[in-house]
Order: C-alpha cells, then sequence, then structure tokens
C-alpha cells in the first residue's frame, strides 16, 4: 500500500510472520538463480520406456567391451535388478523405481536381494553386490535416473559411477573435462571430486555433460546444505564447466554469487527484519526509503532502515504498545531519546554480584536520522501536500538536543583518534621490520622444504625439521606440510609463507599511500601507470584509486618502496601465462560482485582464485601484531585497524611539510576540514612548530593558497619532481619548501642517494677525509667540525645505499600499461 491510497493515518494490523530469514528477504540473490532453474525431474523418456529384452540388448553391447567376469557380473546384476522392478507398478522403469520408495530405503540392496532370493534368484549375500553393479549400469545407460539427492548421499559410488558415465553414457564429454583439469594446475587438486560431482549431476538429469546447466549446480548445493553436508567441490565444478565452455557467457564468474553471498534486498526486506505491527507507519516508512534510494547507495539505505525502523519505531512498539502517529506525546519521545542517549552495562564484581551501569552513548546517529526523517517529510509536503501532509508532525528531537551534545561527542572522538594515532606512530617502524622478519624467515623455510623430497630432514636455523610424506588425495595441492621440531606438530609452510607475504604487503601499502582498506583491495593492474613530464620526459609511476567514499578517483605518486611492494605482488599474481587472473569481487557493503578485473590483491583458495576480504586484511595484520608483542597502555595487545594507517601518513606527511590542501588531495578528502581532523595533536612543542609553520606561510602566501588547487598549481606541483633529480640521487624536500642545509645536499636527511653514483659518492668521501687531514695538519681548527659533519652525512649515505642492495636482492618489472594522454583521465572537477 503506498502513501497515496492511505488518506489518515489510522491502525491496522500488520500480517504475521513479517520477520523473515536473510535467505528470504536476499531478493537480488533470488533473481539471480530464478535466471538459471534447474531441469526438473522427469519420469518417462525413450530409454526408460524400452522393454526388458531391449534394455538387455543394450547392457550387452555396453559390457562387451569390459573383461569376461566383470561384463558377466554387470549383466547378471542389471537382469536381477530388473525382475525387482517389475514386481512394482509403472508403465516405465524409473516409474516403477520411484514405486519401490528405494530412494528413501539405504538398504533398498539388502532388500531386493532377499526378495530375489526368496524367488529363487541368487543368494542373499550374493544379490546385493551385484544389484549395485547392475544399477550403475542402467543409470550410466540412461534407463534409470535417481533422484539428485539419492546420489548425493552416497559417496562410495562416486569413483564407479564416474567410469561408468565417462566409458559408457559420454566418453568425449568426460575426457574434455579430464583434458581441462590436466592443464589446469590449480584445479588438480579437487579435479577427480569436481568430475564425480558432474557425473551425478548427468546420471540423475540425463543427458551428456554439455547439458548440465547453471540450475542442476545450484540445486545440488542446496541439497547437500539442506542435509547439513559440506557442499565441498562445487566451486571446482562450476569452475571446470566454465572453462570447459558448458556454462553460458553471460553466468557468474564465480559460484559464490549463486551460493550463501547476501545480495541487495528490497526495501521491503530491509524494513521488515524489525516486525513493525502498526501498518500505516511501515508503508510511510518504506515510502520513505524509496524516495531516498535514488540519492544514496545501498549501505546508507541498510542504516536508514535500521535506524529508522528498529532503532526508532520498533522500540517505541516494545515500549508503547499500540502507538499508531509520528506526532508523539512528550513524555513518550523524553523516554525514547532517554533510551537512546543511554546504554545499560552489566558489571560483574570479584564477589560474584553483578550490577547494572548507565553509560551515555558516544554517537545520535540515531537521533541525527530521526530528526532529517521528520525535516523531510514536512518539506516534501509542501510539494506533495496529499501524500506527505498527513505524516507531518512535531519532531521529538530538538536543535538543542544535538547541538551541544554533538560538539562534544566530535572531541571526544577526535581525541579518541589522536590518542590511538600517538601510541601507533612510534611503533610503525617495529611493525614494519617484524613484518620483514617474518617474511624472510617463512619464506627460507619454505625454500628448505621445497628443496628436499617428501619424507626427508632439513635442517633451518640449526633446527631440524622434517617433511611428512602428503596422502594420496593431497599429493596434487599446494600443501608444503612440516613437523615442527618444538611442537611436534604438522605445519603448512606455503600457507605460512603466503600469508607472510600478504601481511607484509598490505602493511607496506597501507603506510605508503594512506588509502582506505576497500581502495586498497579494489587496486587492479590497470590501476598502475604512469605520467610523461613534458619538458624532461622523465617518466613519473601513478597509483590510480577507483572512486570510493568521496565518488572521485585520485592518482597518487609510487615511491620507491612502493614499486619494490607493487612489483612483488604482480610477480606472485600473475600466472604461467605471464597474465594477472581476472577476479571477481564481492562488495560488503554494496552486497554486489564486481566484474571480473585483475585485482592485486588476490590469493588462491582450493580451485578458486579470489579477492582479499577486508576481514583477511584484519587477521593478518592482527597476526603481526601478536608476532611483535607490542601492548596498549591498559596491557592488551596493541591492535591496528587499516583506517589506523591512513591517520599515520596524513599525520607524518603534514608534520613533515606537506601542504594540507595537497595532502586532502592525496587523501581523496571533500574538504581540508577533514583532512585536518585526520591528524593527530601532539605535545606543545610539536603543536608550536606548527602553528609557527602555518604563520609563516600565511604571511608569505595569500589565504587564496588553502582552498581546492586549480590545473596550473597542480602541474606545478607535478613539475616540482623535474627540479630534485642532483648529481649524486634525488632530493625528497617537501613541495614548496626551503632547503634547510643551504643545498649542501650530502649532510640533508632528505637526499636518496642514486646507486649508480656510488663511486661519486665515494670520492666525496674520500675527499673529505683528505681535507680533514689537511686542516689539522695546517691548523685550520675552524674548518674541522664543518667537515666531519659533511663527512659523517656522505658515509651514512654509503651505508643506506649498502642496506638497499642487501633489501633488494631482484629488480622485478612492474609490466605498466602506457597510456598517453594521461593527465586527461582527471579533471578539475573530480580533484
Amino acid at each position: 500500500m503506498s502513501l497515496s491510497q492511505l488518506g489518515q493515518p489510522s491502525l491496522t494490523a500488520s500480517p504475521a510472520g513479517l520477520m523473515m530469514t536473510a535467505n528470504a528477504n536476499d531478493s537480488a540473490l533470488q533473481a539471480l538463480r530464478g535466471q538459471y532453474p534447474a531441469r526438473p525431474a522427469v519420469d518417462s523418456w525413450e530409454r526408460t520406456a524400452l522393454a526388458t529384452e531391449d534394455v538387455l540388448h543394450l547392457v550387452a553391447e555396453a559390457t562387451s567391451t569390459a573383461n569376461n567376469y566383470s561384463g558377466q557380473h554387470q549383466r547378471r546384476g542389471t537382469d536381477r535388478l530388473l525382475r525387482w522392478l517389475s514386481s512394482f507398478p509403472g508403465d516405465t522403469w524409473q516409474q516403477r523405481w520411484n514405486s519401490s520408495l528405494a530412494e528413501h530405503d539405504a538398504q533398498w540392496r539388502e532388500s531386493a536381494g532377499r526378495w530375489l532370493a526368496e524367488q529363487s534368484v541368487g543368494t542373499v549375500a550374493r544379490n546385493p553386490v551385484e544389484l549395485a553393479s547392475g544399477f550403475l549400469v542402467l543409470m550410466s545407460l540412461d534407463v534409470l535416473r535417481p533422484s539428485l539427492a539419492h546420489l548425493l548421499q552416497r559417496r562410495n559410488n562416486a569413483v564407479f559411477l564416474t567410469r561408468e558415465m565417462s566409458r559408457v553414457r559420454d566418453p568425449e564429454g568426460f575426457a574434455l573435462l579430464r583434458d581441462a583439469v590436466a592443464a589446469t594446475p590449480a584445479l588438480q587438486a579437487e579435479g577427480s571430486a569436481a568430475i564425480a560431482m558432474i557425473a551425478k549431476i548427468v546420471a540423475a538429469k540425463g543427458g551428456t555433460v554439455v547439458e548440465v546447466s547453471v540450475g542442476d549446480l545450484v540445486q545440488a548445493y542446496d541439497l547437500r546444505r539442506t542435509a547439513g553436508k559440506r557442499a565441498t567441490y562445487m566451486s571446482a565444478a562450476y569452475a571446470l564447466l566454465r572453462q570447459v565452455g558448458v556454462l553460458p557467457a553471460h553466468a557468474p564468474a564465480t559460484f559464490r554469487a549463486l551460493a550463501n553471498t547476501t545480495g541487495q534486498r528490497s526495501l521491503e526486506a530491509l524494513l521488515d527484519r524489525y516486525a513493525i505491527t502498526c501498518e500505516p507507519v511501515r508503508a510511510v516508512l518504506l515510502d520513505y526509503l524509496r524516495e531516498r534510494q535514488p540519492s544514496v547507495d545501498y549501505s546508507t539505505l541498510d542504516q536508514l532502515a535500521f535506524m529508522l525502523g528498529g532503532k526508532f519505531w520498533a522500540d517505541l512498539e516494545r515500549h508503547h504498545p499500540g502507538i499508531d502517529s509520528l506526532h508523539l506525546a512528550p513524555e513518550v519521545a523524553a523516554a525514547w531519546k532517554e533510551r537512546r542517549q543511554y546504554r545499560i552495562r552489566k558489571v560483574k564484581h570479584a564477589d560474584g554480584t553483578t550490577t547494572e551501569e548507565r553509560i551515555r552513548r558516544l554517537s545520535d546517529n540515531e537521533l541525527t536520522t530521526v530528526r532529517a526523517f521528520y525535516q523531510d517529510i514536512a518539506q516534501w509536503a509542501l510539494e506533495e501536500p496529499s501524500r506527505w501532509g498527513p505524516w507531518v508532525a512535531p519532531c521529538p528531537v530538538r536543535d538543542s538536543d544535538l547541538t551541544i551534545r554533538q560538539s562534544k561527542v566530535n572531541k571526544h572522538r577526535k581525541a579518541r583518534m589522536d590518542q590511538r594515532t600517538r601510541e601507533r606512530l612510534p611503533v610503525l617502524p617495529l611493525l614494519v621490520k617484524t613484518a620483514q622478519d617474518q617474511l624472510e624467515l617463512a619464506s627460507r623455510r619454505l625454500r628448505a622444504a621445497q628443496s628436499v623430497d617428501p619424507g626427508q630432514d632439513f635442517d633451518i636455523d640449526g633446527r631440524r625439521w622434517h617433511r611428512p610424506v602428503l596422502a594420496r588425495n593431497l599429493r596434487m595441492t599446494p600443501l608444503v606440510w612440516a613437523v615442527d621440531p618444538d611442537t611436534g606438530k604438522r605445519r603448512d609452510l606455503a600457507a605460512e609463507e603466503a600469508a607472510a607475504f600478504w601481511a607484509w604487503a598490505i602493511l607496506e601499502t597501507l603506510r605508503h599511500t594512506g588509502i582506505r582498506v576497500e581502495e586498497l583491495l579494489e587496486l587492479a593492474h590497470h590501476a598502475i601507470t604512469e605520467y610523461r613530464l613534458p619538458s624532461t620526459g622523465e617518466l613519473v609511476p601513478l597509483l590510480q584509486i577507483a572512486p570510493s567514499k568521496s565518488d572521485a578517483e585520485r592518482l597518487l605518486l609510487i615511491s620507491p618502496e612502493l614499486a619494490d611492494v607493487l612489483s612483488a605482488v604482480l610477480q606472485r599474481v600473475r600466472g604461467a601465462d605471464g597474465m594477472v587472473p581476472m577476479v571477481a569481487a564481492y562488495d560488503r557493503h554494496e552486497r554486489t560482485w564486481s566484474p571480473p578485473m585483475p585485482l592485486l590483491f588476490q590469493r588462491r583458495t582450493g580451485s578458486e582464485i579470489r579477492g582479499i576480504p577486508a576481514s583477511t586484511v584484519k587477521q593478518l595484520l592482527n597476526k603481526l601484531l601478536d608476532a611483535t608483542g607490542l601492548t596498549d597502555a591498559t596491557g592488551q595487545p596493541l591492535r591496528f585497524t587499516p583506517h589506523d594507517f591512513r591517520r599515520i601518513f596524513i599525520t607524518d606527511a603534514i608534520m613533515n611539510g606537506l601542504p594540507p590542501h595537497i595532502a586532502q588531495i592525496i587523501a581523496g578528502h571533500e574538504n581540508v576540514e577533514t583532512t585536518m581532523g585526520y591528524k593527530a595533536a601532539y605535545p606543545e612543542e610539536a603543536i608550536e612548530s606548527y602553528r609557527a609553520f602555518i604563520a609563516r606561510r600565511r604571511s608569505q602566501r595569500p589565504s587564496a593558497e588553502y582552498r581546492t588547487p586549480t590545473d596550473t598549481e597542480w602541474d606545478e606541483f607535478l613539475a616540482h619532481f623535474e627540479k630534485r633529480k642532483l648529481s649524486i640521487g634525488i632530493c625528497a624536500r617537501a613541495f614548496s619548501t626551503p632547503c634547510i642545509h643551504e643545498h649542501a645536499c650530502v649532510r640533508c636527511s632528505l637526499l636518496r642517494p642514486d646507486p649508480q653514483q656510488r663511486a661519486r659518492l665515494e670520492e666525496i668521501r674520500d675527499n673529505l677525509t683528505d681535507r680533514i687531514s689537511e686542516a689539522e695538519r695546517e691548523g685550520w681548527l675552524g674548518e674541522i667540525e664543518g667537515l666531519q659533519v659533511s663527512l659523517a652525512g656522505a658515509e651514512a649515505k654509503l651505508a643506506q645505499l649498502d642496506e638497499e642492495a642487501t633489501r633488494q636482492t631482484i629488480i622485478i618489472s612492474l609490466g605498466m600499461p602506457t597510456f598517453t594522454e594521461i593527465a586527461t583521465s582527471t579533471t578539475s572537477s573530480e580533484r
């Protein structure tokens, strides 16, 4: 019912059972599945309607290629199964099979064997074995089609069923599947099980391999889940059929899109989670969500339904049964605001008693949302009086409820975020070193294990490890098991090395870019691009950040350290063909699947390559932090969130002289106030230094500088990098900042020495040493101190080159795509 049909508000009962399960509400998933229906079960087709003699003739032809004993065994079993089925009503063998209710009896072969023995056919002991053999033959000849549920419940017949289906029903189709598995290393571990699953579907649905549909796979998945069993190998079977071209091109790129991922729910489903009993109010809330839907994303819409439906109206109905109007009595509104501004926390004491503590909530999002709801209706009523006019009511949330309170909330939030940054910024170097050490150790262990055959020992850091022999079903997997000499437990060294690598790559990328975690996980190969400076022709590597929170893309300069990380990531994710695999990623906020893209942060899970989810990013960071042993002020293990690196990046950049409006562009914020909110406030010395710097800047430059830069200013910022090249390296001085060493570059910590200029640095060092000796000999004491400072700087630069040489053992090409007009991909409005 729409509001235009309601007229004056009145109380009516809502339909019972508005509370639905997540799967029932998942309208997007159900709609997607509806595009791929499963083939229906039938009880009559050509071969199942054949006479007994014709079936036996087919069996004789099918078993003629088997050895003498096996062929006789199959023919005898088929004859006895047909005799037993003939005792049940039906016009076809499938109808007789259904009438026998054998699918619901796990011991049907034993029952049929006893019946045959009573008819003087075979023995009770031998008949069940031969009936099983005949059952396989009739399935392979498409005379019988047991239900998919019946076949999925039996595991011991998978090998024999696959063999018979491959030999009799569709030799070409199953040969095609086996060839695809052999040619795809990723499918080899689960290939046999995937083919067995496909054989069961073909046996139950009829036809050949090329007739298997997406709906058949979904039905098999649902049957396994309904039975309370794991739906293993479904993704591998789906990937295999998709690879050989059986599934349509428009089918989802991954089976997970059809399985248990939650898609976007309808507006009705979003609101009906809260079982609102007043139908008119439910209708107005639904109409409000429908009005807001075009201008907000799905996650915001979900949050609106949660705030208005759950936290507001459902809460009112629980405490005030029978309420039916948005015009709330003063005492009702006051009670609701009291419940929303405070929460009750139970506290357990040492003596075992429990008390309740009243705690003020730190967020006013619910009050703000309800106030916006009332104000929107009042505004819309001026444009559509008949639709919204009956629902105009005084807003229960006054402006005074928010103004003073919101100011306190903002200050508390800023203080908490600043304290997190101050705690974590000093320990960041230790975290980085731990990540590097963990990766180096895991890599050495893996290389040592791979250098020996299974069953042999290997030494790492003076400790003897043992690599056991894997079971036959695990030998095709990428597992590299090793027995820990300290604990005696088996450890997967390949998985540990992969976890250490991705923890290091995620940490380095976050701290060098300051991007959001969703932007990190959306980085693709084509995001690595380059810009050629017009005047010098120098190539500047850039990283393109896809639109996310601010819905605007941006470009970041790739530092040498970040380039090392990205090259290592590319080397790991590239396939045997040198290409980055295309991966469909799931957006947990929008609850949609992206089209296949060459994502950088992807890894193999079983037979499928998946994008790394945000939950895994947190797990990897927490595991890395546990290895550092760091604790917070309360003694609890220190934790980093991905967003902490963003605050640290902005704080560090601004403290080192980067202008706030440039930091705003790099961070992707809509205004400079947001950027300055990310910067942590430090003690008095740092605060006064920053204010003095700002004062100097403002005295030298007009206030118009603190705004969104123009195209000319942006080009000037890029041109800054043309002037930083020196004879012995590159100057990393921030944009538009003076040289604090008066161009005594060898003393400056911002100089990045060039490895190719090592000889020049050594010459400078030797010259400084000779000049110091000369000054000491001639008594020029006034020059010795300055020369010694320069000598210390030259030696520090040489030590820096030595450290870089040991860290970078191999240089890998980034494989960057080239764009001739990269500047045209970003407009001034986007910046």
